[in-house]
């Protein structure tokens, strides 16, 4: 096992059953989620004009969302995805791991230099319209996002890109790293975008792994893992997961908020 690799703190919430909703790569698309939760049953009350509002989200059954990551761009409403995923972890009605589009626009946060590509851009103009003192809130909430948590105990694993089982329970740059992009060739294709491994082929681990970031028309399920990407953002679909279920909920996209050039082929840059 790497030398980096150590324990997670204890708040990953191994001993909180559930039951919960997964729900894939969001990307700014506030709408398409807030029909969701509807659709799975949660009540929200809202407060304030779209860019600005303020959530209130329960479940009559006490079921919890888990936002698997990417909260932000590409889509139109990304401060209003992140109030609403700060509502659920400070409330503790829900969990969110980070993806590594919220870990570049929380690197752009601090000030650090960031290609502004694949949709930061659009996050960065909504953040224009929004105060100082929500911006720094945004930054600290996605710093303490964990790269990936341990739930139902032991039964379930969700992480952004997906996880080895060698890695689960465990914290490092090499297992933050896995979480948040997955295992590449180290190569590109003709887009400038990274080939990926298939690391789910060989996953034989006693866990559920539920992952997004490789976005494609159908959720994809191999050897236990489940990918619920479904390209929200690219005109395709929202997708939950609820467990231990394990049914599929969906609802279609507005619109093609973003266009990628390998949607719906191949998957996009998650």
């Amino acid at each position: 096992m790497p030398s980096d690799l150590s324990p997670l703190p204890p708040d990953t919430h191994f001993d909180d059953l559930g039951p919960f909703d997964l729900i894939g790569d969001v990307h700014g698309c506030a709408g398409e989620l807030e029909i969701l939760l509807e659709t799975l049953g949660y009540q929200l009350e809202t407060d304030g004009p779209e860019g600005h509002r303020q959530y209130d989200i329960t479940h009559p059954q006490g079921r919890k969302p888990v936002l698997l990551g990417d909260l932000v761009d590409r889509g139109p409403r990304s401060p209003d995805v992140l109030r609403l995923a700060m509502h659920l972890v400070d409330t503790g009605r829900g969990h969110a791991v980070v993806g590594n589009h919220d870990d570049k626009f929380r690197r752009w946060l601090m000030g650090h230099s960031v290609v502004l590509s694949h949709g930061i851009e659009r996050t960065i103009e909504q953040f224009s319209r929004q105060t100082r003192e929500f911006r720094d809130e945004v930054h600290d909430f996605l710093h303490l996002l964990p790269d990936h948590l341990v739930l139902d105990r032991g039964r379930l694993v969700v992480a952004h890109a997906g996880l080895h089982a060698h890695m689960h329970g465990e914290t490092g740059k090499k297992v933050r790293s896995f979480a948040m992009f997955g295992e590449t060739t180290g190569e590109r294709d003709q887009h400038g975008l990274p080939i990926r491994l298939d690391w789910a082929r060989n996953y034989s681990g006693p866990a559920t792994v539920v992952h997004g970031h490789v976005a494609e028309p159908d959720v994809r399920e191999r050897n236990n893992v489940l990918c619920i990407d479904t390209g929200c953002c690219f005109g395709g679909h929202l997708t939950a997961l609820t467990w231990p279920e394990r049914q599929l909920v969906q609802v279609p996209a507005h619109k093609e908020w973003f266009n990628s050039p390998r949607w719906p082929t191949n998957g996009p840059d998650g």
